[in-house]
């Protein structure tokens, strides 16, 4: 017994140093100067340096980018969850034709290549003004987010006793109030879950963040770290590329920390029954 807990630990390690491994990579490259990039390989930095940051947050590209990407995934956000919210409680508690086909063609529209939208959505949005605009990237997301959202909100309205809701409006609540005090609250992992993946989404995405902007007006710091230059021609901007990953990680990793039991709960509810 004690052999196959030692394998089993032991390969628990070595799948969590695997995974960490490119993480911690990205980390020693950003303090390491430009001119270390064409030596021999280290894995450790021959002296850190925090020049690689001073330079990445002197650049109006990246704070642009920056500023961006925050007021893009939080409206992105908000609106999943305040939309999908709705959406979910009336496909999990209303009985009306056509409730089933609602969810498959949700998840189908989520599961739609998003490379194939780029060239008809780059024509639509310069004719329709939304070419390079916040709301030009909010959209897209929602396209994407939403159906997904719905799907996972959906399921956990569903956990939810009918009973509890009906007390209320027997204590005076209309049906808006009793959504949004009793079951809102109730379904608060599902919420939470919602709403984190979505902004990870947002966060992260790169194909309609580089197609549909074109400056630093709108363009979100995915896309802006492939217009990266070093100080010269001859110098490498992999550091400050590094430097401004592990900005942007930054946000995501407390996320995770400060929600990790919430992101669990929502995982893995409605996977076990009795």
């Amino acid at each position: 017994m004690w052999r196959a807990r030692t394998w089993w630990s032991l390969a628990g390690v070595a799948i969590v140093a695997w995974a960490l491994f490119p993480a911690l990579w990205i980390v020693s490259l950003s303090f390491k100067s430009p001119d270390e990039i064409g030596l021999a390989t280290r894995f450790l930095p021959r002296q850190a340096t925090w020049n690689n940051y001073r330079a990445v947050f002197a650049t109006s590209l990246f704070t642009a980018a920056l500023r961006n990407s925050i007021a893009v995934a939080l409206f992105a956000t908000l609106l999943a969850v305040s939309v999908a919210s709705v959406a979910a409680y009336a496909v999990a508690r209303l009985d009306f034709p056509g409730r089933r086909v609602l969810l498959v063609v949700a998840l189908g529209i989520a599961m739609f290549p998003q490379a194939s939208l780029i060239s008809p959505l780059f024509d639509l949005w310069r004719g329709a003004g939304l070419y390079d605009t916040w709301p030009g990237l909010v959209i897209p997301y929602l396209t994407f987010a939403l159906p997904l959202a719905i799907w996972t909100m959906s399921a956990f309205f569903r956990q939810i006793p009918w009973e509890l809701e009906q007390a209320a409006q027997i204590d005076g609540a209309t049906a808006f109030q009793a959504f949004r005090k009793v079951i809102v609250p109730l379904a608060a992992p599902g919420v939470f879950t919602t709403a984190i993946l979505t902004f990870f989404f947002c966060w992260n995405d790169f194909l309609f963040a580089i197609a549909l902007t074109s400056t630093d007006r709108s363009r979100t710091v995915p896309a802006a770290l492939a217009f990266f230059t070093g100080a010269s021609q001859y110098q490498s901007p992999v550091t400050a590329i590094a430097a401004a990953s592990v900005v942007v990680t930054i946000p995501v990793v407390v996320l995770v920390l400060l929600f990790q039991r919430r992101i669990v709960a929502g995982l893995t509810a409605g996977a076990v029954k009795g």
